[in-house]
Parts: C-alpha cells; structure tokens; sequence
C-alpha cells in the first residue's frame, strides 16, 4: 500500500525588498514548500502568524519602520506564543547581539543564516527543512564570529558524561532548575555542573559575552 500524500511545508516569508520577497517565495514553491503569506514588516508578520498558523516563518532581521530589528523582534514573539512554528532569520550582515537574543531560550526549530547562503539553494532549503523537523541551523560565519568575543570553546571530549547531558539540556533550553528536574538531581548539583562546563570551554565570566549561548553554540557545532 502506498503511503499517503504528505502536505508541503506551510512557509511565512517576511522581507521589506519586494524583489527579494518575490524571489524567496518563488524559490520556495520550486522546492516543495507552500507559501501561506508573504508580508513587508514585523507587524504584518504577526497578523500573519495568527491568521495562517504557518510550519515555518522566514524573516528578515532589519525591517520597517527603523529597519533595526524589527524582524529579529517578531521572530522572539513568535517563539514565545507559537513555539510550535519554526523560525530562519535572514541577515544582510552578522549581527552578534541579535544571534544571541534569538538562541538565548530553546534553540530547538530555529535558524539565523546570513542572505549570502540563500543564493546556494540546496544548503538552504536543507537548513530550512532542519529547523522544520526542530534542528537547528546556524551560519558558519555566525558561529565563528560568537566564538570570537571569548577564547574559542575546548572540544566537548573534556566534559564528563554528566556535563555532556546537562550542555545536552542546555541546548534544549531548559533553566538550572529544569535540569535538575530532568536529571533528577539538585539545583546546585546542575550549577557546578555549568560552572565546570564554562570553566573548561574558558568562557570569560561577562554577562555581555553571553556564556550560555556560547556553551550551546559548541554543542551544536561539535554535534552537527
């Protein structure tokens, strides 16, 4: 018996350029995916979240009407009220704070690429369809220009298998507290554990250097 028809992935684009829009939204209709809407900034973005309730949105960071970060700022709303929607931010240029507000909680079903990769249309629909499936896509510029704000991370083989799980849940988003819970162990237990684990990657201890995302940045790397 054959399988039954899967329906195509439902995509939200939000980008200011009509020419790039248009682009996107025929390249992704090339490529196997439904375009439910195609909207010009953050506010009609959200509209279009609520109306269409998409499988992924892909969004610009810079958008009206400052061109700041109008975009990054939906893509953090959206992944508050509708974790269940992926989210791929695009971005002219690495904007280092803005990777980091974005992969600060559950770095499941998210992607920041830079628009560079989408002109190699297999790597981004391959990245586009990870974050689908709740994996997580990051540019390799992206990566390594994080990495450059403190020394470069240890490879994960100097963690013990007890830091490896809890970086592993780390990554998933999850609190001290959550951790603790999951490994069912105490709170304190879980806050050596990361000490030891920011110690060994030698992560400066700065708030503006953003310690925890860096951690699960080396997980991810060392993990794809």
């Amino acid at each position: 018996m054959n399988a039954p028809p899967t329906s195509p992935p439902r995509v939200v684009v939000a980008e200011d350029s009509v020419l790039l829009r248009e682009g996107l939204c025929r390249l992704l209709a090339e490529t196997g995916f439904e375009v439910a809407a195609a909207v010009g900034d953050g506010d009609e973005l959200l509209r279009a979240l609520d109306a269409e309730r998409p499988d992924v949105v892909v969004a610009d960071v810079r958008m009206p009407p400052t061109h700041t970060d109008e975009g990054l700022r939906a893509a953090l709303v959206i992944r508050a009220r509708w974790p269940e929607v992926a989210v791929l931010v695009l971005s002219q240029y690495v904007e280092e704070r803005y990777a980091t507000e974005l992969l600060a909680g559950d770095t499941r079903g998210v992607g920041y690429l830079l628009k560079d990769r989408v002109v190699d249309v297999g790597s981004f629909v391959e990245a586009l369809r990870r974050v689908i499936g709740g994996g997580t896509a990051l540019d390799p510029e992206v990566v390594s220009q994080l990495f450059a704000r403190a020394r470069r991370p240890q490879p994960l083989a100097g963690l013990t298998p007890r830091e490896r799980e809890v970086l592993a849940l780390m990554a998933e988003g999850r609190s001290n507290s959550g951790i603790a819970e999951a490994l069912r162990v105490g709170e304190g237990a879980v806050e050596k554990h990361v000490s030891a684990i920011f110690g060994k990657f030698a992560l400066p201890v700065a708030a503006t250097d953003h310690r925890r995302v860096l951690a699960v940045l080396a997980y991810l790397a060392s993990a794809s």
